[in-house]
């Protein structure tokens, strides 16, 4: 085959502009040609677009298949939701830079576990951790593993400070010698293709302590935005506490502070604060947001455009903690199921989770909000079923806690709790869909895996969004497209241009729906036997095609990995197969 002509469709380019019905001819990963009525070449294998979208591959922005690649490169489900390119490292989170000290690496490990609810065992043993920096980190990626779709990552904070200050990086700011050290650590990753540095202002671990990156004083931040400042198409990702302690608006000014009049661009995630809980500090955000912006500043509110899914379970769900609950998150850290069961029985531990529940655990929180709890999913089907905790309670006249411990004691504890959806602001996620600077469709793939699947979601831009006339093909298109390409530096790909790599979806609009969460059980669990995760049956894509190579196609993933490693303005290394 010497190249593959998409005929018949209706070309939608990425940029915003008007649909047009054009052939696309792709040939060696690149796209050679658009134009109407184009005849095939020799040997050139045709595909038929009739009644079909061709569009840009979709971007995925924020994901966290930093340790799922390793172990399940067909990055399923996103070949058949038409994803071709994914972002990693968000969060503050990323695998490299490493410390020389194992207790130090492990912490990193347990941090990223933790906070993305990825099994720590896969990701122990299916890493080669063969790396301590960056550049060595990407060039582990290009020799040892291959993706369906091409990867594009920052370099953490968190993983910075930890490699740099060891176990210190957790309990104080740190010394002129230690940024400066920090300072090579980010200088080095850019200089190797890293998108930039992401950072955490919002996150506390399975013990309440605040994330490294919470202890960075200004004149560290000063000095990594210098840095990134040299590097012309880096960015700084912050995530605000738009969630817990709601400390977004004080770190958005902050943030201003720290780089008026400096040349970078900053993705403030969470900044959309879309969420009902959020009422109190939606306006503040959207107003600094929109003053930011007014002043010059290059700063990008990031934002979901559907509200997250939270499925909690009793082995590794972080939600417990995450609303200051730690109580019950002793339940999820006991280590065998009998522990679980005893901690729920014991009325010494009852009382302090009733205390806990009540004086400690956030009030907009999932265990703040019982009512929002919804009993759905049993192991042993004891029941009852189909009602929230709230209701159980007063069924069976006890406090929550207790309730929701007889619940689990009866039906196992594999039984999964649902939550409500949140109630999001839809006139507002119109608007900022809408706003050339800001940057949706995050979804969380790759973690939370027995909460959520993440991947998927970008589907809801035709199928929610635009069938219902909130925004056009075009918007739904760029919005996933050309738009993430130009605010992440991806020249080479994006848009649907003659020159560009061949990242192309198909679809017809009448085929694709979201598919709903199902359990799939090949996540490795370290001791021979694999566990579930949650994913989806495809929307389906007709066809997509990662560096003109078809990653899904005749309604199935075609096993192919023709991901690259990618980075901002820069021209991308293939992957090594395994």
């Amino acid at each position: 085959m010497s190249g593959m002509l998409i005929q018949g469709g209706r070309v939608v380019d990425g940029t915003g502009a008007a649909a047009y019905k054009a052939d696309v001819r792709v040939k060696d990963g690149v796209i050679a040609e658009i134009a109407p009525g184009l005849s095939p070449a020799a040997g050139e294998r045709v595909f038929d677009a009739s009644g079909c979208e061709v569009t840009p591959g979709f971007i995925e922005p924020h994901t966290h298949m930093d340790a799922v690649m390793w172990w399940q490169p067909s990055l399923d489900p996103l070949p058949g939701y038409g994803v071709t390119t994914v972002v990693m490292g968000n969060c503050g989170f990323s695998a490299a830079p490493v410390s020389d000290d194992p207790e130090v690496r492990m912490e990193m490990v347990k941090i990223f576990t933790f906070f993305e609810e990825v099994p720590i065992e896969p990701f122990l043993q299916r890493l080669p951790w063969d790396w301590r920096s960056w550049p060595e980190y990407r060039k582990s990626i290009e020799t040892h593993t291959k993706a369906s779709a091409n990867l594009a990552a920052f370099v953490g904070h968190i993983a910075i400070r930890l490699a740099v200050m060891g176990m210190d990086a957790w309990n104080r700011a740190a010394t002129a010698d230690e940024i400066r050290q920090m300072a090579v650590h980010l200088d080095e990753a850019l200089s190797a293709g890293a998108l930039g540095l992401s950072s955490n202002f919002m996150d506390h671990d399975s013990q309440d302590r605040p994330v490294p990156s919470l202890m960075a004083d200004d004149a560290e931040l000063t000095a990594l935005i210098e840095v990134m400042e040299r590097h012309p198409g880096s960015s700084f990702q912050l995530i605000l506490d738009t969630f817990f302690h709601l400390k977004a608006p004080e770190t958005m000014e902050r943030l201003a502070r720290l780089c008026k009049g400096r040349k970078i661009r900053v993705q403030l995630a969470g900044a959309g604060a879309l969420l009902n809980f959020q009422e109190g500090i939606r306006p503040k955000l959207w107003e600094l947001s929109e003053r930011m912006k007014s002043e010059g500043l290059d700063f990008w509110p990031s934002f979901a455009h559907t509200p997250p899914t939270t499925a909690l379970n009793f082995f590794s769900s972080s939600s417990f903690a995450q609303a200051n609950e730690y109580v019950w998150h002793e339940v999820v850290q006991a280590p065998t199921e009998a522990a679980k069961l005893a901690l729920l029985r014991d009325p010494e531990w009852r009382a302090r989770a009733r205390d806990s529940w009540d004086n400690k655990a956030f009030k907009q929180s999932l265990v703040g909000t019982p009512w929002k709890m919804l009993l759905l999913d049993s192991a042993t089907g004891a029941g009852p079923l189909g009602l929230n905790l709230q209701e159980l309670a007063e069924t069976w006249d006890m406090h929550p806690s207790d309730a929701l411990a007889d619940w689990v004691l009866a039906n196992g504890v594999n039984s999964i709790v649902n939550r409500e959806p949140h109630a999001q602001n839809q006139e507002l996620t119109i608007r900022m869909i809408k706003d050339p600077q800001s940057l949706g469709n995050i979804s969380d793939a790759g973690a939370h895996g027995q909460m959520l699947c993440g991947g998927g979601e970008n589907i809801l831009f035709f199928t929610d969004y635009m069938r219902r006339g909130a925004i056009t093909l075009e918007e739904a298109v760029h919005a996933q497209t050309g738009k993430q390409a130009m605010h992440f530096g991806f020249a080479d790909r994006g848009v649907l241009a003659v020159g560009k790599r061949a990242d192309v979806a198909v679809f017809n609009l009448d085929e694709i729906e979201q598919k709903p969460l199902k359990r799939v059980f090949d996540v490795p669990d370290g001791k021979g036997g694999e566990t579930w995760r949650f994913s989806r049956d495809p929307a389906p894509m007709r066809l997509t095609l990662v560096n003109g190579v078809a990653t899904f196609e005749n309604g199935a993933y075609t096993g192919a990995c023709p991901g690259e490693m990618v980075g901002p303005s820069a021209t991308p290394v293939a992957m090594a197969a395994e």
